[in-house]
C-alpha cells in the first residue's frame, strides 16, 4: 500500500543516492565575484529575466565582428532570439521525428550489433559514437569516414576543453595542439561537408550557415560549439542514466514497459538528480532581490546552482531525492526543472539529447544478458563544470557468428 505525506503526496524512499553529488559539492563554486544562487524560484527569476545576459564560459570576454555569425551561446537579446528562430527547426520535436530519430535508431542498431558480436564494450565509447553521429547529421558533417571522423572529433574536443596549466610553455603547447587538431578537423571533415553542400544544399546546419554567408572559421566555431554541448554532455548523461537503470531492476522494468513519454519522464528525473552541468552564470542588468539583505544593483553576476535548485522542495514537492516519474505531472512542471537551464538560453538541443538517450537505452537493455561489469570511474571536468564517467564496462551474450 502506498503511504502519503501530510500534503497528500506519495511517501517515497527519499534516501540521497545521487552518484555525483559529493564530487560536485567539492568542485562547484561560482566564478569570482558572482553571487551563489541555490533556490529554484530566484534561479528561475534570474534565468528568465529579459535583463539577463550570458555570463559563463568567457562570454564576458568574447566579441564578434558580425553578431549574426556568432554562436548562439554567446549572443543575447534580439541577436540571440533571431539566431534561435533561424536554427531551432534543426532541433525541434518535428525534426527529431521526421529526421533525427532514424539516425538515432540506425546508429544504435549498428553499435549494439557490434557489441553483441564482441560480447563486451565500454559504454562511453558507444554513447560517444552515437552522440557524434546524431550531432554530425544535424550539422551536416556526413561527408567523411564515420570512424575516422569520430576519432578526430574526440581529439579536437579533448584539446578544446583541456586545462592549459599555469606556465606560459604549457599554455603555448596546448594552444598549438588545439590549432593543429582544429585544422585537421576542418580539412578532413568540415571542408568536404561545405564543398558538398555548396553543390547540393540539404536540410542541415552547414547548408544554413552557407546560405547566411558564414565564413569557414565561423562554421568551424559553430561545429565545435554544438560538439561540446551535444556530444560531450550527452555522452555523460547516457552513461549516468544507464548506471541508474542497471542497479535498479524495478526502475529498469518500468522504463522498458513504458511508452516513449513514460521513458522520457524517468530520464528527466535521473537528470534532475544528476545534471551534467552543475552551474551556469548570468549577468543581470537590473536590480535583483532575494540574494542578500537588500536588492543588489544592476550589472551583478550570479552563479545558478542547478543541482541545488533541482532538489528544492518548493518546486519538487516532497522526497526530492527519489526518482519519481510522476513528480513533474503532480507538481505541474515540465520535468526538465533547471537541468537544461531556463529562459532565453535554455539548451536548444535538450529534446535531441533526451530522445537520443531514450532510443539508445531502450535498445541496450533489451540486449540478451547485458550486464554492467564495472561501475564507471568518476572525475570532474573543471572547464565544463561537469562530471565525467569512464571505464563503464558492459558485457552481453555473444551473438552466434554467421
Amino acid at each position: 500500500m502506498t503511504t502519503h505525506t501530510a500534503s497528500g503526496q506519495p511517501a517515497l524512499d527519499n534516501t540521497d543516492r545521487r552518484k555525483s553529488a559529493a564530487l560536485a559539492r567539492r568542485e562547484t563554486q561560482p566564478d569570482e565575484g558572482a553571487h551563489w544562487v541555490r533556490g529554484a524560484a530566484l534561479a528561475r527569476q534570474i534565468l528568465r529575466s529579459k535583463a539577463s545576459l550570458q555570463g559563463g564560459a568567457g562570454a564576458d570576454l568574447v566579441t564578434f565582428k558580425n553578431p549574426e555569425h556568432a554562436p548562439v551561446f554567446f549572443l543575447d537579446g534580439e541577436d540571440h532570439l533571431e539566431k534561435r528562430r533561424k536554427t531551432n527547426h534543426f532541433l525541434s520535436a518535428k525534426a527529431i521525428t521526421d529526421q533525427h530519430q532514424a539516425t538515432m535508431e540506425n546508429c544504435t542498431a549498428r553499435l549494439l550489433a557490434q557489441f553483441q558480436r564482441d560480447g563486451s564494450a565500454k559504454l562511453e565509447d558507444l554513447s560517444f559514437t552515437l552522440a557524434i553521429e546524431v550531432v554530425g547529421e544535424i550539422l551536416g558533417l556526413t561527408d567523411s569516414n564515420e570512424d575516422a571522423r569520430a576519432r578526430r572529433i574526440q581529439k579536437v574536443l579533448k584539446a578544446s576543453i583541456a586545462n592549459a596549466g599555469d606556465s606560459a610553455l604549457s599554455r603555448f603547447t596546448l594552444n598549438l595542439a588545439r590549432a593543429y587538431r582544429v585544422g585537421i578537423f576542418f580539412l578532413a571533415d568540415v571542408r568536404p561537408a561545405i564543398k558538398a553542400r555548396k553543390l547540393k544544399p540539404r536540410d542541415d546546419a552547414i547548408s544554413f550557415y552557407l546560405s547566411e554567408g558564414y565564413s569557414n572559421p565561423a562554421i568551424v566555431i559553430e561545429c565545435l560549439t554544438y560538439g561540446t554541448a551535444g556530444m560531450l554532455t550527452t555522452r555523460e548523461f547516457i552513461i549516468m542514466a544507464a548506471w541508474y537503470l542497471f542497479e535498479d531492476e524495478a526502475l529498469r522494468t518500468r522504463f522498458l514497459d513504458a511508452d516513449s513519454k513514460g521513458q522520457l519522464a524517468i530520464l528527466m528525473e535521473i537528470l534532475r538528480l544528476e545534471p551534467v552541468a552543475a552551474m551556469i552564470h548570468r549577468r543581470v542588468n537590473e536590480p535583483v532581490e532575494g540574494v542578500g539583505d537588500g536588492p543588489l544593483p544592476p550589472g551583478e553576476k550570479y552563479g545558478i546552482d542547478i543541482r541545488a535548485a533541482n532538489v528544492d522542495e518548493s518546486v519538487t514537492g516532497a522526497c526530492p531525492f527519489a526518482v519519481d516519474p510522476e513528480r513533474a505531472k503532480r507538481q505541474q512542471e515540465t520535468g526538465r526543472y533547471l537541468s537544461f537551464g531556463d529562459g532565453p538560453h535554455t539548451c536548444p538541443g535538450w529534446q535531441v539529447a533526451l530522445h537520443e538517450t531514450r532510443v539508445f537505452l531502450a535498445a541496450l537493455f533489451r540486449v540478451p544478458g547485458v550486464t554492467l561489469e564495472r561501475e564507471p570511474d568518476m572525475s570532474w571536468n573543471a572547464q565544463l563544470g561537469s562530471y565525467e564517467l569512464r571505464n563503464a564496462d558492459i558485457t552481453c551474450e555473444r551473438a552466434a557468428q554467421a
